[in-house]
C-alpha cells in the first residue's frame, strides 16, 4: 500500500467529527453550535467568547462540514455564478483568482461561464445558472444591461443598472498618472491604441484619456489613434494595429496602449521596424498584468488590483446575500503606476513629417 493511500484509510477509520461531537466536546447543544458555524440569524443571540470557543474547536477536531446536508437543511446552495469575458487571458484569470480565493475561505462554490461579449450568449448562460441555484452573479469585463433576479455585481460594471454594483476603476486618475508621466519625459507627440468597443472599459478609459488630455493640453491627432478590433487574448492584439500606426508616416515619440496585452505586441512592431524602445518611443500599458514585469523591455504601465478587485466582488455580493451590506451603485479603485523601462526620454521623432 502506498502512503498515499495508507493515509486515505487511516483517515477513513477516524471516527467522523459531527456537530453533536463539537457541542459534547464543549458542553453545548447542536443547534447553538449549527448556528455559529453557519453565521446564521440565530448566532446573533450567541456571546462573542461562545462563538469562539466553537470555531476554535472546530479547527482543532478537524471539523468538515457536509455542504449536501448544510444546503437540503438549509435550503441553499451556496453556490456563486461567474460571468467572464475569458479565462485565459492574464485580465480574467486575475479577477477570477482573487474571487475563487475569497469564495474558497468563505465556504463557497462558483460556477463560471464564458461569454465573450455575446449578448445572447450572456442571457442564455445567467438563465442556466440561475436554474442551477446559484444565490448571486459577479461578472467579469461584461456589460449588464439589465437587473438580475439575484445580488449581482460587476467587476469593469460601468452602466448603471439597479441592484447591480459596479466595481471601477478611477480612469481619470489612471490616465493622469500615465499622460503626466510622458509629458515630464518631454513627449508632446503621442499615440493611442483604443480598446476594442465590446470591452466594458473601453468606452470608460478613452473618455478618460480625452477628458485629461484636454486639461494637460495633449492634442489627440485621429491620424495617431488606432481602435483596436480584436478580442484575441494574446500579445497579437496590439501587433497588426501599431503597425497600421506607423504606415501612416506620423511623427510620434509615445504610444499609450489599452492595455498590456496591446502594449508588448505594439513593441514586437516597433523592434521588427527597427526602432528601440525607449530610445526612440516609449510605450505605456494598462493593468500591469504578471507578463509585464518580464517583457523586454520591463512595462512602464497602470496597475489594476485586479485580484482585490475580485475579492471585493466576492465580498460583496456575499454580504448582499447574507444581508450583511445594503446595495451601492459603485465601488472605486484608485490605480497605481508603475514605471519600469519602456518609458525615457522625448528624443527627436523617428519619423519625419
Amino acid at each position: 500500500m502506498t502512503s498515499l493511500a495508507k493515509e486515505r484509510a487511516d483517515a477513513d477509520r477516524q471516527p467522523k467529527v459531527t456537530l453533536r461531537t463539537i457541542a459534547q466536546h464543549l458542553g453545548l447543544t447542536p443547534g447553538t453550535v449549527s448556528a455559529a458555524l453557519n453565521n446564521s440569524a440565530a448566532a446573533n443571540s450567541i456571546p462573542k467568547r461562545t462563538k469562539e470557543r466553537i470555531l476554535a474547536a472546530a479547527r482543532e477536531l478537524n471539523y468538515r462540514p457536509n455542504y449536501f446536508a448544510r444546503s437540503l437543511r438549509l435550503q441553499r446552495t451556496y453556490t456563486i455564478g461567474v460571468i467572464a469575458e475569458e479565462i485565459g487571458d492574464a485580465y480574467g484569470a486575475l479577477v477570477i483568482s482573487g474571487i475563487e480565493e475569497y469564495l474558497r475561505r468563505n465556504d463557497f462554490f462558483f460556477l463560471t461561464v464564458i461569454h465573450r461579449h455575446d449578448q445572447k450568449l450572456l442571457q442564455t448562460y445567467a438563465q442556466m445558472l440561475l436554474t442551477r441555484g446559484v444565490e448571486g452573479f459577479i461578472t467579469t469585463d461584461t456589460s449588464i444591461v439589465e437587473k438580475l433576479p439575484l445580488p449581482t455585481v460587476a467587476v469593469a460594471g460601468h452602466k448603471r443598472v439597479q441592484g447591480v454594483t459596479n466595481i471601477t476603476l478611477d480612469h481619470t486618475l489612471a490616465a493622469r498618472l500615465a499622460l503626466t508621466h510622458l509629458l515630464e519625459l518631454g513627449h508632446r507627440e503621442i499615440a493611442f491604441l483604443k480598446g476594442h468597443p465590446a470591452s466594458s472599459d473601453s468606452a470608460a478609459r478613452w473618455a478618460a484619456i480625452r477628458v485629461v488630455a484636454s486639461e494637460l493640453r495633449i492634442c489627440i491627432r485621429p491620424e495617431l489613434t488606432v481602435q483596436i478590433d480584436s478580442i484575441v487574448s494574446t500579445p497579437h492584439l496590439g501587433y497588426p494595429f501599431a503597425m497600421e500606426l506607423l504606415s501612416r508616416k506620423q511623427p510620434f515619440t509615445a504610444l499609450f496602449a489599452y492595455n498590456d496585452l496591446s502594449a508588448i505586441g505594439a513593441i514586437w512592431a516597433f523592434r521588427e521596424a527597427g526602432l528601440r524602445v525607449p530610445e526612440d518611443v516609449s510605450v505605456i500599458g494598462f493593468d500591469d498584468i504578471p507578463a509585464a514585469a518580464f517583457t523586454n523591455p520591463r512595462l512602464t504601465t497602470v496597475r489594476q488590483p485586479l485580484q482585490r478587485m475580485g475579492q471585493i466582488a466576492a465580498k460583496r455580493v456575499i454580504d448582499q446575500i447574507e444581508g450583511n451590506a445594503e446595495w451601492v451603485a459603485e465601488i472605486a479603485i484608485e490605480p497605481e503606476f508603475v514605471v519600469r523601462d519602456s518609458t525615457g526620454p522625448a528624443q527627436s521623432s523617428f519619423i519625419k513629417p
